[in-house]
């Protein structure tokens, strides 16, 4: 990568686009060191394109293809195709609804990140609120991870812990998991932005003095 130019991201996304405009804004605002290049979506009419072009942002629509839950072939070589175009050096899953194997991350090998609304491994897949809801746990939260060939399973980058109230519906407790989405996603794309973040194997490491905690238990957005 040119050390000479901005940090590029390539957002993917399905729906509204509330963790891409946080972090689209947090890139303006300088708290992360990177630059939204381009915003995929597989939904024509998805908010997520909208907002980008809000932003003067390249946004654009390809076609998922012939399967409901993945990219068929042809797509997935048009979505690569767009991405390196747009010459980005991570890409950001946004609430994007399709999985992403085979070519799609050999060509972005630990190089592509996703937001889960669950403390992984537990309750992956859809609805993790309402699984967390459901089952009766005390706290759950969210976790960003590298994205590998299966479902929620790639090396775990970092968390954060939600409380599960006693008054709970799954729409307060998803609110609450969506705030700390939002700030952690930041701070993660920072780090990687950054070069704060390095993976061996399995175990995600920081470089000590750049993660920040802070006092309550949040990752902070700056070293």
């Amino acid at each position: 990568m040119n050390r000479e130019r901005k940090f590029r991201l390539g957002v993917l996304g399905s729906g509204r686009g509330s963790n891409f405009v946080a972090i689209a804004d947090a890139c303006v605002a300088g708290k992360i060191p990177a630059e939204v290049a381009i915003v995929l979506s597989d939904i024509a009419e998805a908010g997520i394109l909208e907002r980008a072009r809000e932003r003067k942002i390249s946004a654009q629509h390809i076609a998922p293809g012939k399967f409901r839950t993945k990219l068929d072939e042809t797509a997935e070589r048009a979505y690569i195709d767009a991405l390196q175009k747009a010459e980005v050096d991570l890409v950001v899953l946004a609430g994007f609804m399709r999985i992403l194997k085979g070519e799609f991350l050999r060509t972005f090998a630990q190089r592509v990140v996703n937001i889960h609304p669950a403390l992984l491994p537990a309750f992956p897949g859809l609805e993790a609120w309402k699984q967390a809801l459901d089952y009766g746990v005390k706290v759950t939260g969210c976790t960003v991870h590298f994205v590998d060939q299966g479902v929620d399973t790639g090396p775990i980058i970092a968390q954060q812990t939600v409380p599960v109230l006693a008054e709970d519906t799954p729409e307060t407790l998803h609110a609450r998991i969506q705030e700390a989405e939002r700030e952690m996603y930041r701070a993660v794309i920072g780090g990687l932005a950054r070069g704060q973040i390095t993976v061996r194997g399995r175990t995600v490491f920081w470089k000590k003095v750049e993660q920040r905690m802070c006092v309550d238990g949040h990752l902070g957005l700056n070293s």
